[in-house]
């Protein structure tokens, strides 16, 4: 009896935080309190400002991100995944000590700390009112006069910062003008779901996503801006290949794209399109249902990634390749 009252509260405070009905609202908690049920997965597309240095421009960023929050959760996701440079994504000509004309170091210290602090905490606690995690990129301090990381925040479904994942793989004008690299590989547990965490450049790595396949996680959330025109198309045909050859969920986060081929969404194992946001070039939202048990993705994680790796261990193990070891005609190669 009392853990039926237990459910019963755990489900009237979902609705009041989400304005969900009742019976959708049991749904999710349910959900959630099964380890390895599916995950609700909601991934934007939304503009990003370009300039760290005007207040209103961080707060519009701080605005525009929160309404995705929202979205989200009234759709009942349990997690929000934002691009690159959601709370902003600093032109590399706005911060320039020797431009705009002439692209130098970034001079951070012009930007407007004290406001992103601000939105950072207030994004931070409505993600804890809601019951959601965030996943949005931002930039990171550092001490000093070291440069700031491009980083991915990752606030849990308290209000609380559980980790962060700085890009390590950076592009020229990155590496030369603007950021640290970062150092680690970052994979946070949400619901009994390994999720690993990838931004910027780094879908052209394939040794990011392999990585991550070694951490054996069941999706990765990739945020990017494009490349410098704010294009995806390149980064979500990376996307699908990685979702395809390693056999697990990837998150595709990014800007709005003036073509279809970049547009945010989620790729499921075996790289197949889930779930787009809208062609009309906008601002958006997709929701997906990760599920384990859907027959769609079963070759592809079961067995598909499962003989990948058992092959690519050791490849001469193959169903007979250790026997040919020692076969003459298989050594030798000059000859019919």
């Amino acid at each position: 009896m009392t853990a039926h009252k237990n459910l019963k509260r755990l489900v009237r405070e979902r609705v009041s935080r989400t304005g969900e009905t009742y019976t959708a609202a049991l749904q999710q908690v349910r959900v959630q309190r099964e380890l390895g049920g599916p995950l609700r997965l909601a991934v934007g597309q939304l503009p990003v400002e370009q300039d760290p240095t005007d207040p209103a421009a961080l707060r519009r960023a701080g605005d525009r991100l929160r309404q995705v929050l929202r979205s989200a959760a009234a759709a009942g996701a349990r997690v929000v995944h934002l691009p690159e440079g959601a709370t902003c994504f600093p032109g590399k000509r706005v911060l320039s000590s020797t431009g705009p004309d002439v692209v130098g170091p970034a001079d951070w210290d012009r930007v407007a700390w004290a406001v992103l602090d601000a939105e950072l905490a207030e994004t931070a606690a409505l993600a804890g009112r809601l019951g959601i995690w965030a996943v949005f990129g931002s930039t990171h301090r550092l001490s000093g006069d070291n440069r700031p990381h491009n980083c991915l925040y990752v606030v849990a479904d308290d209000g609380r910062v559980r980790t962060r994942y700085d890009e390590r793989y950076l592009s020229h004008t990155k590496a030369q003008w603007m950021y640290s690299p970062g150092r680690a590989p970052v994979v946070v547990e949400v619901d009994g779901w390994r999720l690993g965490l990838a931004l910027g450049v780094e879908a052209h790595f394939p040794e990011v996503f392999a990585e991550y396949d070694r951490l054996d996680v069941d999706a990765v959330l990739f945020s990017s801006t494009g490349d410098g025109g704010f294009d995806a198309t390149t980064f979500a045909v990376e996307a699908a290949g990685h979702a395809a050859v390693y056999g697990f969920w990837v998150g595709f986060a990014v800007p709005p794209q003036t073509g279809d081929a970049g547009r945010a969404g989620v790729v499921a194992p075996g790289g197949r399109w889930v779930g787009r946001v809208g062609a009309d070039g906008g601002d958006g939202v997709v929701v997906v249902d990760l599920d384990r048990t859907d027959p769609d993705v079963a070759v592809a994680r079961t067995l598909a990634r499962p003989w990948r790796r058992r092959v690519g261990a050791d490849p001469h193990r193959g169903l007979l390749g250790e026997r040919l070891l020692g076969d003459v005609r298989s050594l030798e190669r000059a000859g019919f």
